[in-house]
C-alpha cells in the first residue's frame, strides 16, 4: 500500500513539476530566435519585423479602402515596374505578401531595402533568389503604410 501511495506521490510531484510541451517549445522557439537575431546583429523585434524606421508595432484594423486607393496609385508609380501581384518579375509577386509578413516588416522592406538587404536574413535570402537589389523610391511613412493597405486589400481578393 505505500508503494502505490510513494508511486502516485512521485507521478504528481513529477507531471506538476515538468514543463508544458507548448511552453518548452515557445522557449526553444524563442531561443532559436534569439539565436539567429543576435548572429545578424538584430533585436528580436527587427528579427520579426525587419531594420528601418518601423520600430514598434503598428495598429492595423480593417481595409481603409480610401488609403489602400491612394496605395494602388503609389503602387502603379513606384513598385508595378518591378513588382505584379501574382507573378514574379524583376521583384517577387506580391500578393499574400501581408499574410506572410508582418506589416511593419513589409513597411521597413518599403523604407528601408538597403539596409534590411544587407543585414536581416529573410531578406538576403530574397535578394538571393531574385539578384536585383530593391531600390528605395523616394517614399514616405504615409505613402508606405498606402501601399501596405493596398497590398492588404488585394491579399484578401485571391
Amino acid at each position: 500500500m505505500i508503494n502505490k501511495i510513494l508511486a502516485v506521490l512521485i507521478i504528481v510531484l513529477t507531471i506538476s513539476c515538468g514543463e508544458s510541451k507548448e511552453e518548452n517549445g515557445t522557449k526553444s522557439s524563442n531561443s532559436a530566435n534569439e539565436k539567429i537575431a543576435q548572429k545578424f546583429g538584430l533585436t528580436l523585434f527587427e528579427l520579426e519585423n525587419g531594420i528601418g524606421p518601423i520600430k514598434e508595432k503598428i495598429k492595423i484594423d480593417g481595409i481603409d479602402n480610401v488609403l489602400a486607393q491612394k496605395g494602388s496609385k503609389l503602387f502603379d508609380e513606384k513598385c508595378a515596374q518591378c513588382h505584379k501581384l501574382d507573378e514574379r518579375y524583376t521583384g517577387p509577386a506580391l500578393r499574400g505578401v501581408t499574410e506572410r509578413r508582418t506589416p511593419e516588416y513589409v513597411m521597413n522592406m518599403i523604407l528601408n531595402p538597403e539596409e534590411m538587404t544587407k543585414r536581416h536574413p529573410e531578406a538576403k535570402k530574397l535578394l538571393a533568389i531574385h539578384i536585383n537589389q530593391m531600390t528605395f523610391q523616394n517614399v514616405t511613412q504615409d505613402d508606405a503604410r498606402a501601399i501596405l493597405e493596398f497590398l492588404r486589400m488585394e491579399s484578401s481578393h485571391k
